[in-house]
């Protein structure tokens, strides 16, 4: 990791929020980007190809693992998701802080190509809520969405493997949560070292 930026993993079972809290998050600023990750999912009809994701054929995205083009990639409920790796680097170089919407497998992966990466998870406020939120999508099947759930309560024991956890109760609080995190995190002395010898050397 560069000194000049912050790499942010952020996840969370599906129907946690995290596309409602992130576009809260981001609204306004332009410090902070959200790297967009490529799947093999189909789109949903509020979805948008390279705003929410790269919408692409398991063919495509197979191609781009061999030419070594991923940052890290995962499979979840049969699809495939993951991360290139070009726009990571360039917007690290940049000095934002870039945040890698990613499943828990491809988060564990992260860490260790990047050691001082920040993690925070996003829980719902109860497991009511995040079945509710799964339901009032009215885009998938009932075996789909208990297919889901299974999954999200296996991924909240995890939890506990991330820096931190963000409640999701209100979109304004959990959205304060992250932007309190990163501006901590961005000020921590081993991410300002370069700042802190050029004083010193200019006393």
């Amino acid at each position: 990791m560069t000194d000049s930026g912050i790499l942010v993993i952020l996840s969370g079972p599906s129907g946690s929020g995290k596309d409602t809290v992130l576009n809260k998050f981001l609204d306004g600023r332009n410090d902070a980007k959200v790297s967009v990750s490529m799947t093999t999912r189909a789109k949903r009809e509020d979805e948008v190809d390279g705003v929410n994701y790269y919408f692409v054929s398991r063919e495509y995205f197979e191609k781009k693992l061999s030419e070594d083009k991923m940052l890290e990639y995962a499979e979840y409920a049969g699809n495939l998701y993951g991360t290139p790796k070009a726009p990571v680097d360039e917007m690290l170089a940049e000095g934002k802080a870039v945040i890698l919407k990613i499943e828990i497998q491809g988060a564990d992966k992260i860490r260790k190509l990047y050691p001082d990466v920040v993690s925070i998870f996003l829980m719902p406020p109860s497991a009511t809520v995040l079945e509710n939120r799964l339901r009032g999508r009215n885009s998938e099947d009932e075996e789909t969405i208990n297919h889901r759930l299974v999954i999200a309560k296996e991924e909240m024991r995890r939890a506990a493997d991330y820096d931190y956890v963000v409640i999701n109760d209100t979109v304004e609080n959990a959205a304060a949560g992250i932007e309190t995190i990163i501006n901590a995190e961005r000020r921590k002395t081993f991410r300002n070292k370069n700042i802190i010898s050029e004083v010193i050397n200019n006393v």
